[in-house]
C-alpha cells in the first residue's frame, strides 16, 4: 500500500507539473489579431491561402511563439471597423495588424473620416492593450478616383503611421495590384500566388515588429 501511496502521489505530481508546463507554455504564445477586410479574410481563396495564414506558416518555421487570428470581413469599411473592434478587443492583442480603409476609397468616401474612424480604432486598441505592437497597412486607390484624393489617400496611411508609433507597409498590394495574372476576375482580389506575395510585403515589416 506505501508502494501504491507513493507511486500514485508521484503520478499525481507529474501530473500536476504537466499542467503548469502546457499551462505556462499556452500563456507564453502571443496573439497577433489581422483586422481588416476582404483583403484580409482572403475573398475568393482557400482560408490557408489568405495572407495571415501564409504569415503563420512563417512564424511556425521560426518557431516564434505567435498564433494570428484573421479578424478580415468583407466588404468592411472603416465604418464597419470602428463598430466592430470592440467585440474584437475581447480576445487577447499583443501585435495589431490593421488593414482597412480600401474599400472607403472605391466608394468615395472623404479622406478625412475614413482618417478619423482608422484613428479611434487604433485608439480602441490602445486603450485596451497600451503594450500592443502596432502595424499599419497603407492602400492606394486609381487616379480615376481624382489626381487630390488619390494623393490624400495616399498620404493618410504614412500620417497615421507616424502620429502612432506604427510600424508601416508602405503599400500591401505591392508588385500585385494591377497586375492582370496576380489578381482574380473581379481585377481587385489577389488570387493564390498574388496573396503570396502580400504576405511577403507585410512579413518584411512585421517580422522586426516580432522579434523585437
Amino acid at each position: 500500500m506505501g508502494c501504491n501511496n507513493k507511486q500514485a502521489a508521484d503520478n499525481t505530481a507529474n501530473k500536476e507539473g504537466a499542467t503548469k508546463d502546457t499551462a505556462a507554455s499556452t500563456e507564453a504564445v502571443k496573439t497577433i489579431l489581422f483586422f481588416g477586410n476582404s483583403l484580409t479574410a482572403g475573398y475568393g481563396l482557400d482560408p490557408t491561402e489568405a495572407f495571415p495564414s501564409l504569415i503563420q506558416q512563417k512564424v511556425d518555421s521560426m518557431d516564434l511563439p505567435y498564433k494570428s487570428v484573421n479578424a478580415g470581413v468583407s466588404g468592411e469599411t472603416s465604418a464597419g471597423g470602428n463598430s466592430r473592434i470592440d467585440w474584437i478587443l475581447k480576445q487577447p492583442v499583443d501585435v495589431f495588424v490593421l488593414e482597412l480603409g480600401a474599400n472607403d476609397g472605391l466608394r468615395g468616401i472623404p479622406v478625412t473620416e475614413t482618417k478619423k474612424n482608422l484613428h479611434s480604432i487604433i485608439d480602441k486598441v490602445k486603450a485596451k492593450y497600451p503594450q500592443a505592437k502596432m502595424v499599419l497597412a497603407g492602400m492606394q486607390v486609381p487616379p480615376s478616383m481624382g489626381q487630390k484624393y488619390a494623393e490624400d489617400f495616399r498620404k493618410m496611411f504614412p500620417d497615421l503611421a507616424k502620429k502612432n508609433d506604427m510600424a508601416l507597409v508602405t503599400f500591401l498590394l505591392e508588385g500585385v495590384g494591377g497586375i492582370r495574372e496576380l489578381n482574380q476576375a473581379d481585377a481587385i482580389h489577389p488570387t493564390a500566388a498574388g496573396a503570396k506575395i502580400v504576405a511577403e510585403n507585410v512579413w518584411t515589416v512585421l517580422q522586426p515588429v516580432l522579434q523585437q
